[in-house]
């Protein structure tokens, strides 16, 4: 159960983490595809999706199982 209060519990440094990720996710996103926008546009007709569903879907549902998590943890010890 300490392994997951590692992962799961919410704290400031955490938040501090999360923000600078999601951030760095964005900028990746938009260096990787200034730097392949012709291959991208070549090949796909795209452009490069990962590091957008990192930012738009991975992080976002982190913080909210984050969340959920320490509400229930803190919930339970009281």
């Amino acid at each position: 159960m300490k392994n997951l209060d590692k992962w799961f519990l919410l704290s400031w440094k955490k938040v501090a983490i999360i923000i600078i990720a999601w951030i760095a996710s964005v900028i990746l996103h938009n260096l990787v595809y200034v730097i392949f926008s012709d291959y991208f546009n070549a090949t796909i007709g795209g452009d490069e999706p990962f590091f957008f569903l990192i930012a738009i879907f991975v992080i976002p549902l982190y913080v909210v199982v984050l969340i959920i998590y320490t509400i229930k943890k803190k919930l339970n010890t009281q």
